[in-house]
């Protein structure tokens, strides 16, 4: 069977572009070359003359999206897709970005750039993956750690390898499973549809962010030959890029309670405080309060190859590689105050408790000051081979036969984190009265090195590795006109797997230390000075303070000589085999004199499943199995010829995710929590309901509706209970020295201290539902004059019910990830020589876990972000182009309790502009 848009992405010579909305490929029709942009039909006003010499040229931009809307029009499936002419020339900065010009798609970013995608409000962990038809993964880095999941990672990927992304909404048993939201389809080049001879393309921008002011280079070249008969095809792209940027901002680490030593100068008593002193113990108050720059330096390489052969008519063999390397340094400079932990050996006064029980503003002596700087070196390979024999046998009968290999490593070799510490410092004062710009003041001696002592240290070198093995047959018999079957075999292995060390310490537990020291006196050799620039902080704050020098202190303390200890909660695995096959039958007949297409079908997986972790300190496996069969059915009615009504429904699931399937734990000795996993959850498993209208009331023109549901019979939920260290059964040498839990536990400080216990359980389901309104408008509708003009947006409301239990008590909320307003839209013009675009994209908050620290739920604010492009065709063969991200310079604001609001964090990351000429041959 033919993939569904398998044809039409052709680079068409070129990497110009142009954003399309909705992509399949017809279900019956033979495959056909996309056709050059200038060769689409004119759009024409009512009562325009039906003659040849009237018709008006489209080209560019809006011949694309005539295209597009052509193909969506004779669709099966619910479908939409950008194709490589719109790609490069949208001011994206990775395929994330471009994801979000389609309906229902939200994105999630990452130091300023998209990362991951949402899909009718289910997160990145629901969307299958796909490069070249082969399922894969591919994992980056984000603020914590290495993505430890089955969320496809974007920002791993430069848009300009791909020449197709189609976005498959409604499942059909032809499709791979393992998807509750979307399947996503990524293409590389196709040398067979270039044109005979040499094709030659190659693009250079220059990145600004004004922010940091850097400036960093994005280049992009494709090269590509054809034989004169079309039966052999070669081509390669590359493109690389290499820029910082800047995260200025500040951050509490969440909110949290405690006793304090004394309130307002009364003494108090900690285990039983009463009067202010149980006020100030029973609010909350910012755990970490700090400004800081998290600065991120990337450089990103990609490149593809792709080697066509058709021996004969009936036979096409393909061969395509894929490659990424994606490289980042993170640097990150902090100045802060320990309160957790810490409140019992801290004075509090002058505080203002507001009416959700936050202290907002307090006065604070004898406290813990740090400074904090951390560096993170990472780095991301992929590989990808995939192969496709494909062979008619005669005008009815055809198989495919294709295969391949991918695997995705994530490592970091250097996790720096080095502290100085001033532990009795006084005249510190906080402000939330703006939760956004908290007001934070530090006394003196904050740039002071004397004032501090070199504390603790940390590396935490880790690594990710995903590998992909896939195998499919895919026959095809056209049984008659308006009828073909299909259907064949699968077979895929997926490996995960990921490890931990760590060369922790208190400087005190490592080397000798004078008495009534807590670390080795700071001087300027190990120590610098940061200034901190604009973070949105408000008049007065403290902006500048001693840091750790990275090469020196770590020098000075001979780090990365010291031995690395297994961290056993950081190394797990999962092997899952899914084998099983699929059948389907489409058609298309007549239904009360209508046109009537569909197709109908089953499909069967079997999942043999292979956890390994911890328990105690001994490594086990867990083995288990389990079936899915999965009907899908899609089918469109036509009471009209511009008219399309279409339904669709299907069985679908999701695997569990990999950091749940552990059969280990791990200890947060900060938050005094164990998170453990658990082997046995059952899969998320989903019947879904789609219904769409879509109004072609003009050419090249659209204007949609589209209901869906999801009811989620089975969903995994995170779970938790109180306890003690010693009833989890875990070694207390997982504990490292100077830690809130050493000292608590090893130490005798609190050996009753409660920990919190948290595991994922097989949950009793949720349900969601939304619409998806869309229009495609251009303005040739109203007059020929205006037919440079247009504009292109979507609009979906989500809404979503899941029973979350959090501290005991029963939550209702919407899935996790999921904002129940998102939107996009672009107004343009483009007369074929000049163009210009601007495009803003809205999210509405959402909730991402159910938090901690007696806090309910933890999650984003909405945002807007507003991109332009300027495009100016000097010639057939050099494009001029100016290009602008995040132009209102969107704050992340980050949230802890959703009855309260809190601070979680708040950054900017800067506008980025690109300018850049394109060239083509």
């Amino acid at each position: 069977m033919k993939e569904k848009g398998a044809t039409i992405g052709r680079f068409a010579g070129s990497s110009i572009i142009a954003l399309t909305l909705g992509l399949a490929a017809p279900a019956f029709a033979e495959d056909q070359p996309a056709q050059p942009a200038q060769a689409a039909p004119a759009p024409q006003s009512a009562g325009a003359e039906d003659d040849a010499t009237s018709s008006i040229v489209v080209t560019g931009f809006r011949a694309s999206l005539n295209q597009a809307l052509d193909i969506k029009r004779d669709s099966t499936a619910a479908v939409d897709a950008i194709i490589a002419e719109d790609i490069a020339k949208f001011p994206d900065q990775n395929l994330a970005e471009s994801l979000q010009r389609i309906p229902g798609v939200s994105i999630e970013r990452d130091a300023g750039e998209g990362r991951a995608i949402t899909v009718r409000g289910l997160g990145a962990q629901f969307t299958r993956v796909r490069v070249n038809g082969m399922e894969t993964i591919a994992t980056s880095t984000d603020g914590a750690s290495a993505n430890r999941d089955r969320a496809f990672d974007f920002n791993v990927f430069a848009s300009e390898l791909f020449n197709s992304i189609v976005v498959h909404k409604t499942a059909e048993a032809a499709l791979d499973e393992g998807s509750l939201g979307a399947v996503v389809d990524l293409n590389t080049g196709n040398p067979l549809s270039f044109r005979p001879g040499v094709t030659l393309s190659a693009s250079a921008q220059a990145r600004y962010n004004d922010l940091n002011d850097n400036v960093g280079p994005r280049l992009a070249g494709l090269l590509g030959w054809t034989n004169a008969d079309q039966t052999f095809g070669v081509s390669a792209s590359v493109a690389y890029s290499k820029y910082k940027t800047a995260e200025l901002g500040n951050n509490s680490v969440r909110w949290a309670q405690a006793s304090f030593r004394s309130v307002d100068g009364t003494a108090c008593d900690l285990k039983n405080p009463v009067g202010a002193c149980a006020e100030v113990a029973d609010a909350f108050h910012p755990r970490i309060p700090r400004y800081g720059l998290v600065s991120h330096d990337r450089e990103r390489l990609g490149a593809t190859a792709s080697i066509q052969f058709k021996p004969t008519d009936r036979t096409t063999v393909s061969i395509d590689g894929l490659y990424s390397n994606f490289k980042e340094d993170r640097d990150e400079h902090w100045g802060e105050v320990l309160l957790r932990s810490e409140e019992d050996n801290i004075d509090i006064s002058n505080y203002v408790i507001d009416d959700h029980n936050s202290i907002i503003s307090a006065d604070l002596d004898n406290v813990y000051v740090r400074t904090e700087r951390y560096h993170r070196e990472s780095e991301t390979k992929f590989y990808q081979i995939s192969g496709t024999i494909d062979h008619e046998f005669s005008d009815a009968f055809r198989a495919k036969l294709r295969g391949g290999f991918s695997r995705s490593d994530a490592d970091i070799p250097v996790e720096t984190s080095l502290m100085f510490d001033d532990r009795d410092a006084t005249g510190y004062s906080f402000d939330y009265s703006d939760m956004k710009s908290p007001l934070l003041v530090f006394g003196a001696g904050i740039d002071d090195p004397t004032a501090f002592q070199f504390a603790e240290f940390r590396d935490r070198p880790s690594n990710v590795t995903n590998k992909f093995r896939t195998a499919a047959l895919d026959l095809e018999w056209k049984i008659a006109d308006g009828f073909r079957l299909s259907g064949g075999p699968f077979y895929r292995r997926f490996d995960f797997k990921t490890i931990g060390y760590r060369r922790d310490g208190v400087y005190c537990s490592t080397f000798d230390c004078p008495p009534g020291a807590y670390g080795a006196p700071v001087t300027g050799d190990i120590s610098d000075i940061f200034k901190l620039g604009d973070a949105g902080q408000p008049s007065g704050n403290t902006n500048s303070w001693v840091e750790p020098n990275l090469e020196a202190a770590t020098d000075f303390i001979d780090l990365y000589s010291q031995n690395l200890v297994l961290d056993q909660g950081g190394q797990r695995s999962v092997a899952e085999k899914s084998s099983g096959g699929w059948f389907q039958a489409d058609f298309e007949t007549r239904l009360f004199g209508l046109r009537f297409t569909g197709n109908a079908g089953m499909r069967y997986a079997h999942t043999a499943q292979s956890s390994q972790g911890f328990v105690s300190d001994t490594y086990v496996t867990v083995k288990r199995s389990y079936d899915d069969w999965l009907p899908a059915m899609n089918l469109n009615l036509y009471p009209a010829d511009n008219l399309i009504l279409r339904g669709a429904i299907a069985k679908v699931m999701t695997r569990p995710s990999l950091g749940s399937l552990t059969p280990g734990g791990s200890v947060d000795q900060f938050n005094f929590r164990i998170t453990s996993g658990n082997p046995f959850i059952d899969p998320y498993r989903a019947t879904n309901y789609d219904v769409a209208l879509e109004w072609y009331f003009a050419p090249g023109a659209l204007a949609s509706v589209a209901l869906f549901a999801k009811d989620i019979v089975s969903f995994p939920l995170s779970s938790s209970r109180d306890g003690t260290y010693a009833s989890s059964g875990l070694p207390t040498s997982l504990l490292t020295p100077g830690t809130p839990a050493y000292q608590a536990i090893v130490d005798g400080e609190k050996p009753d201290r409660a920990f919190e216990f948290r595991t994922t359980l097989n949950g009793p389901g949720a349900n969601l539902k939304g619409i998806e309104l869309g229009l495609n408008l251009p303005f040739s509708v109203f007059s020929q004059s205006l037919s440079s003009f247009g504009a292109l947006g979507n609009v979906t409301f989500i809404k979503s019910d899941v029973d979350y239990t959090v501290g005991g008590t029963v939550y209702t909320r919407p899935l996790l990830g999921l904002s129940k307003k998102s939107a996009n839209g672009t107004v343009y013009y483009d007369n074929g020589t000049f163009s210009v675009r601007v495009s803003g994209a809205y999210r509405e908050g959402y909730r991402t876990s159910t938090s901690g620290n007696a806090n309910i739920f933890e999650g984003f604010a909405s945002s807007f972000n507003l991109d332009a492009a300027i495009r100016y065709q000097l010639n057939e063969h050099i494009e001029l182009s100016l290009d602008g991200t995040n132009l209102t310079d969107d704050y992340r604001y980050r949230w802890v309790d959703d009855f309260a609001d809190r601070n979680y964090e708040n950054n900017h990351f800067g506008r980025v502009i690109m300018a850049g000429v394109r060239f083509k041959l």
